[in-house]
This record gives structure tokens, C-alpha cells and sequence, in this order.
């Protein structure tokens, strides 16, 4: 089906969800599979001809996403409600469109979006779980103290300067981020460490995880973290979190365009490990 010349054009938005195990990230790369690549051939291949799509974050490779958004203008007689399921009929397996919606001209996935919320999520049982690999940090070569990364992570909601947790080769010329929640808390075996900002640097939460890591297992204490990203020192944070661990949570608009219930919390909090369950119960 393609697009109608004189029918006016009308902007989407897309709630997005990805496994990002076998993508090179979001945005569009030469000669990598990528979230954004898959979602617009599939576009073209209706309307016959390129769609642009834009996202509210460019995950980075292997970063997984709950609730992505993401617009695109059309000229098309589909309605906007119906290109989650046209969608849906032709995107691999590892990609699902939760909803679509019509929105405003003026409406943008990145720039009117109010905050990003990520979680990471680490799993400290030594025995291995396979149905956990693939969204979660198997960290067990010591006890990880969840306050202790409570206490270092509270300090760092505000207006600050986070130059310690900005990856080389980001296109943004500084590196002040508004953090409006910050938290760790554990269930069972798994730690969660959760973020929620205006906007997130290339590379921070791996980095901040990478650091906080060593906080919660005692190799960094509390007044080194601190100073370590008050006063910048970038070449001294060297461990980043593995991908896999990482999920973009949601994504939040003044006045969202998709229920609350469709794009809150997706992404399912592990529990207790299996190990802690009474042999013989149902």
C-alpha cells in the first residue's frame, strides 16, 4: 500500500519494545542490524518509499528496551491506531510495537519527552540461570551491599556535571544531566539499580553501574565515588557495565500519548532464585 499524494500528513507515534541482544543499538548504521533499520524498512515496504523514525534514545549495542518511543510523519489512509498491528506482521521476533497514536505536528519523541528512566539489573546467585542471561549481569565474585550503592547513588540527583560517566565519540558538547531519581533495591539474588533523568549521556549508565560495583562489593568508598564525578576524573572510572544488564525503562511526556498501564513498568523485576524455593512446593 502506498502513500496517497493529497491526503495530508499526519505524525505517529510508536511505543516501542526490543531485545536489543542482537542489535547494534537504535540508530541506523552501515552494515549492522539495528532497532531503528528494521522498523523503517518495514515502513517503506508499505507506503513504498523511506520513512524516517526517530527515538526518544539511541540505546546503545545490546541495550534492551521496555517501552522505547519513537514518531514518524506518514501520508497514508492507514490510521494512526493501526500501525502497531501493521507493523507487527512483519517485524522479527525480537521487536514488538505496543501501540500506536496519532499526535501533533509539533510532538517529538526525544524533545518533548520529560524524563528517561533505565534499569540495570544484576544477578549475584553463583548458580547460573539461563532464562536470567540475557537481561541480567551474573555478578557473584563478591557480595554486593545494596545501601552502600543506595547511599552513593543519592547525591547525584540534581543538576550536575557528569563528565565521569561520558563516553568518547557522543556528538553532545557537555555533560550536564538533571537527575530526578536515583535507586538501588534488591529482590532475592538481584540487585536493581534504577536512573531516571531528563536526559542520559553516551555511555552513563554502563559507566555509573561499572563504578557503583565496586562501591557495593567495598573496593571504592563512598568519598572516593563522590569525588570521582564531582571533580570529573574520567580516566580514573574504567569498567563499564555489560550491556546486556541494561533496559530503558519508559519514557515519560507531559501528556503522553499511550496509556499508563502500556509504557509504567514492562519489563518483569526477577525474583527470588529458584535455589531458595522448598524443594516439593507448588
Amino acid at each position: 500500500m502506498s502513500s496517497t499524494p493529497d491526503m495530508p500528513t499526519q505524525r505517529v507515534a510508536l511505543l516501542i519494545q526490543y531485545v536489543g541482544t542482537h542489535f547494534h543499538g537504535w540508530q541506523r548504521q552501515p552494515h549492522h542490524r539495528t532497532v531503528q533499520e528494521e522498523i523503517e524498512q518495514k515502513l517503506a515496504t508499505v507506503v513504498r518509499h523511506p520513512v524516517s523514525v526517530i527515538a526518544a534514545g539511541r540505546t546503545d549495542s545490546g541495550v534492551h528496551a521496555a517501552a522505547q518511543v519513537a514518531h514518524f510523519d506518514i501520508a497514508s489512509p492507514i490510521p494512526a491506531h493501526k500501525w502497531f498491528s501493521v507493523l507487527n506482521a512483519q517485524l522479527p521476533p525480537d521487536i514488538a510495537i505496543l501501540a500506536s497514536a496519532a499526535v501533533e505536528s509539533d510532538w517529538h519523541a526525544r524533545f518533548s519527552a520529560s524524563s528517561r528512566r533505565y534499569r540495570y539489573t544484576l544477578y549475584s546467585d553463583r548458580q547460573p540461570n539461563l532464562f536470567v542471561r540475557p537481561f541480567a549481569w551474573h555478578y557473584y565474585h563478591a557480595p554486593l551491599d545494596a545501601d552502600l550503592i543506595q547511599q552513593a547513588l543519592t547525591p547525584l540527583i540534581g543538576h550536575h556535571h557528569l563528565a565521569a560517566f561520558h563516553r568518547a565519540g557522543s556528538q553532545r558538547k557537555h555533560s550536564w544531566v538533571d537527575v530526578q531519581e536515583a535507586k538501588c533495591f534488591r529482590n532475592g539474588p538481584f540487585v536493581h539499580i534504577e536512573v531516571q533523568a531528563s536526559g542520559f549521556l553516551y555511555g552513563m549508565m554502563r559507566l555509573l553501574v561499572g563504578l557503583l560495583v565496586q562501591v557495593g562489593r567495598g573496593e571504592c568508598s563512598l568519598d572516593r565515588f563522590q569525588d570521582l564525578w564531582q571533580n570529573e576524573r574520567r580516566s580514573q572510572v574504567k569498567y563499564a557495565a555489560p550491556a546486556h544488564g541494561l533496559c530503558l525503562l519508559r519514557v515519560a511526556y507531559p501528556n503522553a500519548p499511550f496509556p499508563r498501564q502500556l509504557w509504567w513498568d514492562n519489563m518483569p523485576q526477577f525474583g527470588l532464585s529458584p535455589t531458595a524455593i522448598a524443594v516439593g512446593s507448588t
